[in-house]
């Protein structure tokens, strides 16, 4: 059973990401695409270093959430892809471990896109 502290931990970690996110939008050149790649990106050198993991234990959806869970989830399918399955396993461990929130924005999209009479912005 989930605790009250829980759910403050975890809004307080996935705030605080997307904080680092808007500091990025509001005091840099840099435009949302890099911010995304880059967000993406620590995430999985954070994984690699072994310092993401335990973020994902105390702050749970508060730190898989943002972009740098995606790149969190990348990078360790690609670890346990490497150990079940070697190189090719590396490879392919990182799409195995995204496949369903990879599907599933792909599929509200399209939803949304259907409810909704998309137009072009002026």
């Amino acid at each position: 059973m989930s605790s009250f502290m829980d759910y403050v931990y975890c809004f307080a970690v996935g705030g605080a990401i997307c904080v680092v996110g808007q500091l990025l939008i509001s005091l840099t050149r840099l435009t949302p695409a890099r911010i995304l790649v880059l967000f993406v990106t620590a995430g999985v050198v954070l994984t690699a270093l072994g310092l993401y993991e335990p973020l994902v234990r105390f702050a749970g959806a508060g730190a898989t959430t943002p972009l740098t869970g995606f790149g969190y989830a990348l990078a360790k399918g690609a670890v346990e892809g490497a150990a079940e399955e070697g190189v090719i396993g590396a490879f392919t461990g990182g799409i195995k471990g995204t496949a369903g929130g990879v599907a599933a924005a792909v599929f509200f999209g399209y939803l949304n896109a259907v409810i909704f009479t998309p137009k072009t912005k002026k």
